[in-house]
């Protein structure tokens, strides 16, 4: 893999940044417009939600997508008592495969910023998904960003690019997450390549409060493996936890155990019937015996975050648990609600800023008529 510092020496920011946003200057700390002049006070987060499958993970475009998502929808959010938005994007909702702006998407993106803080909440503008990486290792195309020293530079012209659009946005009301749930090929390879990237960003921002994850799609089991930049204060360390996974993704048309259908159970081991295995092929047993490895009830899933929460009170850092949630399909109503109500608590009680995925796609806190369902009181409470 070439080095992501070699791969930074070998180009020229100016150079960058003139081919890649229609010639325009990057944001500095002396345009008054970039709103970066003096530190602001710390980024609050509190509770909140993902406004998903929108400009993410969605083909639809124009009026419908115009429509999918209004100011209607920022205002029932605040209402319902959260203090930010997640707001994942795309790299092919904002830009075309040569780098060029695509006004509506943009137009979008700046509306959605707008209403969240017309509703006194804070925004997280999350790039979600870019053309050299998907999140899903299973995606059809394969994953470059890592190994290929082009998708570096077309990933770098993409945040140079949102830092034009945004740096407008007050620091203590927006900040940004580098990518989300990454996969390098290793923890040092992550480690660097944020760090290389954060280092970028600082040159002309620094006082915008970023977001980082662990390698390994965010995971709580390698945080003791993620490094950060020293004495930048102004970093958020990001988890996500869908644990255990039988529960929180039960029958979920897109996972390995999708054709599951019988019994489980929160809290305990999720199946608590192990004689199913004998239906099952041996590749299907071996999934579901690490599914099943683990008795999972509130100490267990606080245990799991605690590695996380050591390491953000060792740096001094804020922890945030960017997405965790439910699918609500199939799964006993009871069993969701008890396990909602122990990860809010732990939550609560160490002090974890969190965003529930999602707003009104796969993991809804909302009817189909747009009125909030049981969740928000739980999440909010």
């Amino acid at each position: 893999m070439k080095s992501f510092v070699g791969f930074l020496a070998s180009l020229s920011l100016a150079s960058l940044v003139l081919t890649s946003c229609g010639g325009g200057a990057a944001p500095t700390e002396n345009h008054p417009e970039c709103g970066n002049q003096a530190p602001s006070t710390a980024f609050e987060l509190g509770n909140g939600v993902n406004v998903s499958h929108w400009l993410s993970q969605s083909p639809i475009r124009g009026e419908e997508r115009a429509q999918m998502i209004t100011k209607k929808d920022f205002d029932s959010i605040a209402a319902m008592g959260f203090k930010h938005v997640r707001l994942p994007i795309d790299e092919e909702q904002l830009f075309d495969e040569k780098g060029n702006t695509l006004a509506d998407g943009m137009d979008l993106l700046h509306k959605a910023i707008n209403w969240t803080l017309e509703n006194n909440m804070n925004i997280i503008v999350d790039l979600h998904i870019v053309r050299s990486y998907h999140f899903n290792s299973e995606n059809e195309k394969p994953n470059t960003l890592f190994t290929d020293s082009l998708a570096q530079q077309d990933f770098l012209r993409v945040w140079r690019c949102l830092q034009q659009e945004l740096a407008q946005y007050p620091n203590d009301r927006l900040a940004y997450e580098i990518l989300n749930e990454p996969q390098a090929p290793t923890c040092a390879a992550w480690n660097e390549f944020v760090a290389n990237y954060i280092a970028e960003i600082r040159k002309t921002e620094p006082n915008r409060a970023l977001v980082i994850g662990s390698n390994y799609w965010q995971s709580t089991t390698s945080f003791d493996s993620l490094s950060v930049p020293e004495g930048d204060k102004r970093l958020i360390l990001s988890f996500h936890d869908y644990m255990p996974s039988l529960i929180t993704h039960y029958r979920a048309p897109w996972t390995v155990q999708k054709d599951y259908t019988g019994e489980v159970q929160y809290p305990g081991h999720s199946l608590p019937d192990t004689s199913v295995y004998k239906d099952m092929t041996p590749e299907q047993v071996k999934i579901f015996r690490g599914f099943n490895s683990k008795e999972y009830n509130k100490a267990a899933l606080e245990e799991e975050i605690m590695e996380a929460i050591n390491v953000a009170d060792s740096l001094g850092l804020q922890l945030y648990c960017g997405e965790f949630g439910v699918y609500p399909n199939y799964i006993n109503p009871e069993i969701r609600f008890r396990w909602y109500n122990d990860m809010v608590d732990i939550f609560r009680e160490h002090n974890i800023a969190n965003a529930h995925w999602c707003y009104k796609g796969d993991f809804p806190i909302v009817k189909e008529d747009g009125s909030r369902n049981e969740l928000p009181a739980i999440l909010t409470k």
